[in-house]
């Protein structure tokens, strides 16, 4: 029997309200909050909350002597299409150029990787 369930998953961020605008227009769903912490309340998945961290330092990928941390996955239908839409929304591409993978990783407007996975 498990002891706890997830709650939210949290990113640290220099702009709580930006980030959670960035992810809303990514994944959907509703933002609530002001401040320092800020939620993404997904439909069907786990919230997404935001945490003002004024000394943030994104994490550097790829990188060979220390930790991503953590990335999220974020299921498509349409690589090209989600692709264009995330940069366009201020995602940046970290490792897209092998276009015969089902996979590709950016890094949001704050510098957390994610993939888009059309897996």
């Amino acid at each position: 029997m498990p002891v706890a369930k997830v709650g939210a998953v949290v990113l640290d961020c220099p702009d709580p309200r930006a980030l959670a605008g960035f992810y809303a227009a990514l994944v959907g769903g509703t933002v609530e909050g002001e401040g320092r912490w800020v939620d993404l309340e997904v439909p069907g998945g786990p919230t997404l909350a935001f945490q003002e961290a004024p000394g943030h330092v994104p994490p550097r990928w790829p990188e060979t002597d220390g930790s991503q941390q953590f990335h999220l996955d974020l299921t498509v239908e349409d690589l090209d299409a989600a692709e264009k839409e995330a940069l366009a929304l201020g995602a940046k591409p970290l490792d897209t150029q092998d276009r015969s993978r089902t996979f590709r990783v950016y890094a949001d407007p704050a510098g957390h990787p994610f993939c888009l996975c059309a897996c």
